[in-house]
C-alpha cells in the first residue's frame, strides 16, 4: 500500500507524462485547423470529468453562484490554451516547455495587481531572473523576426491569471465544476471557426486528436489528486521532468536539438520559478500553479 506522499508523487509523474503527451500530439496536428483541435480538447476532456461528478449532483451538476468568476477562469485558459497550441506548433517542443515554466513570475505579478499580495526582495530578484532567462530563449527567435516566440509569454499571462481564478473559485467550487465548465468552453469556442473549413480525420488520426482531450482532462484531474495527496513541495518540483520529456521527444520525431542558450534560459526560468515556490511555502501561500488547461 502507497503512503499519501507517495500516491500523490505518483500522480503528479502520471500527470506530467498526460501533459507531455498531449503537447506531442499537438504538434503533431499542425495539419488540422487550430479550432478542430480545440474540439477535441474540449469534447473529449469533458468525458473524464463525467465520472468524477458526485451521483447527488446528477440533476443540477451545472449550478454555481459564481458564474462571472467562471467566465473569467474560462476565458483566461482559452487565451492560454489556443496560445500554446498555436506555439507548440510553430516552436521546438524543448523551447515551448521551457517558456511555460515562467508561469510562476507572471503569476507573482498578477497577484500584487489582482489579490494585492506583497512581494518581497527574494521574489522580485526571482522575477528578474526569470524574465532574463524568457529574453535569452527567446533571442533567435527576436532576431528573426519570428513572433510566435511571444505566444508562449500570452500563454504564461493566461494561465497566470488562471491561478489567481482558480485560488478563488477553489474556496467554494468543486475541482470538477471548474474543469467542466472550461472544457465546455473550449469546445464551444472551436464552433466559431467552423466555417474556416475543419477536415474529416481519418480513424487513426481521430483517435489521436481525442487523445488530446482526455490525456488533458486526465492530466488535470491527476494534477489536482497529486496536490490532495501529498505536501505540495514534495510534488512540485517533478513537473521540470517535463523539459526532460520535450527534448527527447523533439529529438527522436522532429530532429529538434535545444540550443545552449535555451538551456541557459531554461535554468535561469527553472531556478526563477523554483524561487518563488520555495518563498511561497516560507510564507505559507499558494500563488502560483501548475498547469490547467
Amino acid at each position: 500500500m502507497l503512503s499519501k506522499n507517495q500516491l500523490g508523487f505518483l500522480y503528479m509523474f502520471i500527470s506530467i507524462c498526460a501533459f507531455s503527451i498531449m503537447d506531442l500530439i499537438v504538434k503533431w496536428s499542425e495539419n488540422y485547423p487550430v479550432g478542430e483541435v480545440l474540439f477535441f480538447r474540449g469534447f473529449f476532456g469533458i468525458i473524464p470529468i463525467l465520472f468524477i461528478i458526485p451521483k447527488d449532483k446528477y440533476l443540477n451538476f451545472y449550478k454555481t453562484n459564481r458564474g462571472f468568476l467562471h467566465f473569467k477562469r474560462c476565458l483566461s485558459g482559452l487565451v492560454a490554451i489556443i496560445s500554446i497550441f498555436i506555439a507548440l506548433r510553430n516552436l521546438p517542443l524543448a523551447t515551448v516547455v521551457s517558456m511555460t515554466f515562467a508561469a510562476p513570475i507572471f503569476t507573482t505579478i498578477m497577484s500584487i495587481i489582482f489579490l494585492s499580495e506583497k512581494v518581497g526582495l527574494y521574489r522580485w530578484l526571482a522575477v528578474t531572473v526569470g524574465f532574463i532567462g524568457i529574453i535569452i530563449i527567446s533571442e533567435p527567435g527576436f532576431n528573426s523576426v519570428n513572433f510566435y516566440y511571444i505566444y508562449p509569454i500570452i500563454f504564461c499571462l493566461g494561465l497566470s491569471y488562471v491561478a489567481i481564478t482558480i485560488r478563488q473559485l477553489s474556496t467554494t467550487e468543486p475541482v470538477w465544476l471548474i474543469g467542466l465548465y472550461f472544457s465546455i468552453s473550449i469546445m464551444v469556442m472551436s464552433f466559431f471557426t467552423l466555417l474556416e473549413g475543419w477536415i474529416f480525420p481519418s480513424l487513426k488520426d481521430f483517435f489521436l486528436l481525442s487523445m488530446i482531450g482526455i490525456l488533458g482532462g486526465l492530466a488535470n484531474l491527476w494534477l489536482t489528486q497529486s496536490y490532495k495527496f501529498s505536501e505540495v513541495s514534495l510534488v512540485t518540483p517533478l513537473k521540470y521532468l517535463a523539459l526532460l520529456f520535450a527534448i527527447i521527444f523533439g529529438y527522436f520525431f522532429w530532429n529538434e536539438i535545444p540550443t545552449y542558450k535555451t538551456l541557459i534560459g531554461a535554468a535561469l526560468v527553472i531556478v526563477s520559478s523554483v524561487i518563488i515556490f520555495r518563498r511561497e511555502i516560507y510564507l505559507k501561500k499558494q500563488v502560483s500553479i501548475s498547469r490547467h488547461e
